[in-house]
């Protein structure tokens, strides 16, 4: 959500009744918040101030100071606390604690928290529900580090076997709204630019838990600087990684090269690690990368960037229980050791001045370290299992599911009471006909003389046909049965559910369509619209990027007038393509989806 810089709109100080307004906001949405831990966060003496971006979040900061709380979606009903709120008082939301303070890194740079970075307690997995406020610590450093909302609830997860994403992230540690404190400030000695490890005082005065300590070395070899921390924008292919392994043997890849081992697996990876020499690392780096350009890199995926070769072809590549660590080699760097192949002819890269990461353009297949290299078969088996799991997961992630449903009204309720039927549900079409038709059984009103013909008693009556009827006409006596189950449920509410993966929604009303527009801008040039995409729950901003990569082209994201969303705007008229788009990878029907090309008129 702070991922890029945004300025704010406006900023401005907040009334004493809007100041009170956030309180009574706060404390319903943290319950267990105390009046000394509110007065702690928001002084009394201290002038509140709000700043409002164009994507509708609000943050809500003091004066001079550092921003406390953001809502992300300016109604009130998602506000959370900023890390400067939690390092004041750490205990306002629940938090869960990672494997080490290496995973922090991943954070940092974008990614989401997926459950094999989570450090389970003995006591099994905390009971939470899903979209639940959530925080992140690092063992051994009581100072949350990132603030975000469940995926799904404890249930759930156990059930999908701790893997998938647990916390969807929304704010942390050295993102724009950290920075945007007139008094930017780190909690203790562990926080670091790129990464956060346990803080030397805190450990040494033996406060962390059991389940907590970590070893003093690991934390310093942990400790990552700059230069080696590579392109942020990694951090997204990071986190499949990380759902794609298991619990005991989380492993995570940053985009430079660098693997780094959580939970079980540190101290005897870190043996084998330390066994080798650099000539054997080196010897071993060119051997998973020959396996690699043998059975998994293919030439219709390139060119490819020199993070993606590490990340998903080098890595997996390496022998079981072995820890491949570029630092380890004589190169230190994977640019440099990408370098050093090119020079030898075996493959050929060009290095991106701006990202400065190196990309993958050709492999030479009559290089002879190519051709008298002899592959291991089962390393490819094992590779295409996780590339097609990766890929299957990642296809189910975008299935979508619509389901229409009713909300009794105060005309059915009636009918609804006497039967017992609960009056505050959501029913589906089957579910609403057949209350009624358990009212028609239970008050033995079918007709005897014909028994398609339901005769209507006062209650039934007017459940259907109260306020239906024009003044001056009479009420009918008798109803159809193949009419009376459509008829009740137009007296209901209607209601639509929509689930994608793990997400669900519930909105009143119908369902509305994705609107595709193409138009005309000056001269000859042509723009593509989408709106409504949050209905089907669509990430706009994700969209923008994707469509961007697809179609290579610009694409934007504005905020529509009067709250109404958010819109992406697509270079050139791409209005069939993008509906096919749509269909395609998002499973909308068509006719959810409403396309106007106004360059035709």
């Amino acid at each position: 959500m702070f991922k890029k810089a945004v300025e704010a709109k406006s900023l401005q100080r907040i009334s004493g009744a809007d100041r009170k307004k956030l309180k009574r906001a706060i404390k319903d949405r943290f319950s267990n918040t105390s009046d000394a831990q509110l007065d702690v966060l928001l002084p009394p003496k201290v002038e509140l101030t709000v700043s409002k971006y164009p994507n509708r979040v609000l943050v809500y900061g003091l004066e001079g100071d550092c921003p406390m709380f953001f809502d992300s979606d300016g109604r009130g009903s998602q506000i959370f606390p900023t890390v400067y709120a939690l390092w004041k008082v750490p205990d306002l939301l629940p938090s869960f604690m990672l494997k080490g303070g290496e995973v922090s890194q991943f954070l940092l740079g974008g990614a989401d928290l997926m459950f094999p970075g989570i450090l389970i307690p003995q006591e099994g997995l905390p009971s939470f529900s899903a979209d639940e406020p959530w925080s992140v610590k690092v063992p051994g450093n009581p100072a949350p580090i990132a603030v975000g909302t469940t995926t799904m609830s404890s249930t759930e997860a156990l059930k999908a076997g701790l893997r998938g994403k647990a916390l969807r992230i929304c704010h942390c540690f050295g993102d724009t709204l950290w920075e945007s404190a007139e008094k930017c400030y780190v909690p203790n000695a562990g926080f670091y630019k790129d990464a956060v490890f346990p803080d030397p005082a805190f450990v040494s005065a033996g406060q962390a838990s059991d389940s907590c300590e970590v070893d003093s070395s690991t934390g310093q070899a942990g400790a990552l600087d700059n230069e080696n921390m590579g392109d942020a924008s990694d951090a997204n292919d990071i986190s499949s990684i990380l759902d794609s392994v298991t619990i005991e043997d989380a492993v995570v890849t940053n985009g430079v090269g660098e693997q780094i081992t959580t939970g079980s697996g540190i101290e005897s990876n870190a043996d084998d690690q330390n066994s080798l020499s650099v000539e054997d690392v080196d010897l071993l780096l060119d051997k998973c990368l020959l396996q690699a350009l043998h059975t998994t890199v293919n030439d219709k995926d390139l060119p490819m960037p020199g993070s993606t070769l590490w990340s998903s072809h080098v890595l997996p590549c390496r022998p079981s229980g072995i820890t491949l660590d570029i630092k380890k080699s004589s190169y230190k760097k994977l640019s440099k050791w990408l370098q050093s192949k090119s020079a030898t002819g075996l493959i050929s890269i060009k290095e991106d001045k701006h990202k400065k990461e190196a990309t993958l353009f050709s492999v030479n297949k009559k290089h002879p370290d190519y051709t008298s290299f002899k592959p291991e078969k089962k390393k490819v088996e094992k590779n295409e299992q996780s590339t097609k799991s990766v890929a299957k997961e990642g296809q189910s992630s975008k299935l979508l599911d619509v389901l229409e449903l009713y909300k009794p009204s105060s005309h059915v309720n009636p009918i609804l009471a006497a039967i017992g039927a609960d009056m505050g549900g959501l029913y589906t079409a089957s579910d609403a006909s057949q209350i009624v038709f358990e009212y028609i059984e239970k008050e033995k009103l079918v007709k005897q003389t014909d028994k398609s013909i339901v005769v209507l008693d006062a209650a039934l009556c007017d459940a259907l046909f109260k306020g239906a009827i024009k003044k001056g006409s009479k009420y009918p006596t008798e109803i159809h049965k193949k009419d009376i189950g459509q008829t009740f449920i137009n007296r209901m509410q209607a209601h639509v559910r929509v689930t994608r993966g793990n997400d669900s929604v519930v909105r009143k009303g119908a369902l509305k369509s994705i609107q595709i527009l193409t138009e005309r801008r000056q001269g000859n040039k042509k723009v593509t619209k989408l709106s409504g995409l949050e209905t089907f729950l669509i990430d706009p901003e994700a969209l923008a990027s994707e469509l961007q990569k697809k179609f290579a082209c610009s694409t934007t994201v504005t905020e529509l007038p009067g709250k109404k969303g958010l819109e992406v705007l697509v270079q050139g008229g791409v209005l069939d393509d993008l509906a096919r788009h749509l269909v395609e990878q998002y499973g909308i029907q068509k006719r959810y989806i409403e396309v106007l090309d106004k360059t035709k008129r």
